[in-house]
């Protein structure tokens, strides 16, 4: 491509030239082996949520593809915050061909406020989201849910105060019907306490929705 020849790929691990991950680099990133419950956070077999952890509108399980540090915690920062959308096709090629304990194909991507969209340019959920699901042939359906309510980065923030920060941030977006038996994988690019996400599942679970599993690439 062109605009590799005047800005040409490194390594965010070595600096070496040709692309954002090379192949040396790529040998230290971990994949997830303890899959959790996302409600307790306990180990959970395929993620699924613990019996007794489950509730009404609960997450119905939570599948995180890669563990949060080194070059996979490079790449997502360097894509939320100095903006490399480039890098994304690359990042989500590292993403192997595992099999889903959900059987939803459609991908809903975690929505960013309009506010926080506009100056950032993008939201980085959607961004990798689409990618994700082109490559494991899933719908997308990013009209579905909205972040209605402005409210601090979760970054800034710790336990209790996240979830106290994200609560009632999501809304199901007007003139917007959920499916009899709808079955959605929720997105974004980190799990850190799931507060986030829980939220926003629980609008889905409280509109209609079946099952609303959680997928993050990183955690």
């Amino acid at each position: 491509m062109l605009l590799d020849f005047f800005f040409p790929r490194r390594c965010l691990g070595c600096g070496q030239w040709g692309h954002y991950f090379c192949q040396e680099c790529v040998k230290k990133i971990k994949l997830i082996e303890r899959t959790i419950c996302p409600v307790c956070g306990q180990a959970a077999i395929g993620g699924k949520t613990h019996p007794h952890c489950q509730t009404k509108y609960s997450l119905d399980g939570l599948t995180s593809i890669f563990v949060y540090d080194g070059l996979i915690k490079g790449a997502i920062g360097q894509l939320k915050y100095k903006f490399i959308t480039d890098l994304a096709e690359e990042l989500i090629s590292l993403v192997p061909k595992s099999k889903f304990y959900s059987e939803a194909n459609t991908l809903i991507p975690l929505p960013l406020h309009s506010r926080r969209q506009r100056w950032r340019g993008f939201n980085q959920a959607e961004l990798l989201g689409r990618i994700m699901a082109k490559k494991f042939d899933w719908a997308v359906r990013q009209e579905v849910l909205e972040r209605y309510r402005y409210t601090q980065p979760q970054v800034k923030l710790k336990g209790q105060e996240r979830k106290k920060n994200i609560r009632g941030a999501f809304r199901i977006k007007s003139k917007v019907k959920m499916e009899k038996q709808f079955k959605v994988i929720l997105f974004d690019d980190v799990w850190t306490t799931g507060s986030t996400l829980r939220e926003a599942g629980q609008v889905l679970k409280r509109a209609g929705a079946k099952e609303v599993w959680g997928l993050t690439l990183a955690r």
